[in-house]
């Protein structure tokens, strides 16, 4: 063999070897949660969440005067006393839970890949989780929102905040980003598993309340989009990507996973806030109009948050529920979130290498 058939054939090895070497990337990203339940942990927090331009979509130099200099110093004080009832002794629930299912999916896919956990607000932060990345010479990144359904202020920030912090660098590895898995099968199957932990026959109404969005923000993304219950009831070309039409989907296959029939669950929407319009219905006002009807005993689903955070132990755990008993309901439950369960690591895996 002659000198340079030879270098050709080293070579070819040579980079046979590194491919195979080489791992892929995980980045497991998450809203965010303040670093400390405190005054000055919420303040920094909310400063960064609430001057996202996705979330809060008005003028710059007004949604910063307006949320720094007046919102947050007044928010910061009382959130901070609901974080201080959602705290673990390890840390935020949506840390941990986090950090356990960033493990659960390490072990699971072993040594040829890198996973990371990172919050598109606080720590840790997609930059950090990146730059791990790049220095375990990862060949690709497949980036897996935390939420099963599209949304521009979660999802959208989310994968906006990725490319920001990668146009920058020289070398840009292949990547990949997650849309949504509003309907997976193994997702459904352990929502309607949690559920059964509870006696179903027992309720008289079941309620799947999902995180709120401006109705404006819906019709700014989505032309086809009327923000109603006819437009969002089914998936189709037009709102594949339609928020509302998700949700209707995630909890159109709960419902039929156990069997519950469409006049005995309402989907709603929590956590509004400010004097515009939100999509409808809201969630505090389901549950009034349902005892009002005579139905005292409510389930309900959260299937917008996969952990537990404030939006569900706080809002509907504590809140809603105490709202709800004093004005004469007898039970209202809620399902609990998916957090670290084995079966949900087991879906992501199968999500991110499909």
């Amino acid at each position: 063999m002659g000198l340079k058939p030879l270098l050709e054939s080293q070579y070819l090895c040579t980079i046979f070897q590194i491919s195979m070497m080489t791992k892929k990337g995980i980045l497991l990203v998450n809203l965010g949660t303040p670093d400390s339940p405190t005054w000055n942990g919420l303040r920094t927090y909310l400063n960064q969440f609430l001057t996202d331009r996705r979330v809060i979509d008005l003028p710059w130099l007004f949604r910063n005067l307006l949320f720094r200099g007046i919102v947050v110093p007044i928010r910061s004080g009382r959130v901070s006393k609901l974080y201080q009832r959602l705290w673990l002794k390890e840390g935020s629930p949506l840390k941990v839970y986090g950090q356990n299912v960033a493990e659960g999916v390490q072990n699971r896919l072993g040594s040829g890949y890198h996973v990371e956990l990172a919050m598109r607000y606080q720590n840790p932060s997609i930059s950090s989780a990146l730059d791990k990345m790049k220095d375990n010479a990862v060949s690709e990144i497949t980036v897996f929102p935390l939420f099963p359904q599209y949304a521009s202020a979660t999802t959208g920030s989310i994968f906006e905040e990725v490319m920001r912090i990668m146009k920058k660098k020289e070398l840009i590895p292949s990547i990949r980003f997650i849309n949504s898995y509003y309907d997976h099968p193994k997702m459904i199957s352990l929502y309607a598993e949690k559920a059964q932990k509870h006696n179903l026959n027992s309720y008289d109404h079941f309620i799947f309340s999902f995180h709120g969005v401006p109705k404006r923000y819906l019709k700014k993304e989505n032309n086809y989009c009327k923000c109603d219950t006819h437009c969002c009831k089914n998936i189709v070309d037009q709102n594949q990507f339609c928020y509302s039409a998700q949700c209707n989907a995630t909890a159109y296959a709960i419902a039929e996973e156990l069997g519950i029939p469409e006049k005995k669950y309402t989907l709603s929407y929590q956590s509004r806030f400010g004097p515009e319009e939100w999509i409808q219905p809201y969630t505090d006002q389901v549950m009034f109009e349902q005892l009002e009807k005579g139905n005292k005993n409510i389930l309900v689903f959260s299937p917008a948050f996969v952990a537990d955070c404030l939006e569900t132990t706080i809002e509907i755990g504590y809140e809603y529920k105490e709202e709800f008993m004093e004005k004469g309901g007898n039970q209202l439950d809620l399902v609990e979130s998916l957090n670290d369960d084995p079966k949900w690591i087991e879906a992501i895996v199968d999500i991110v290498t499909t």
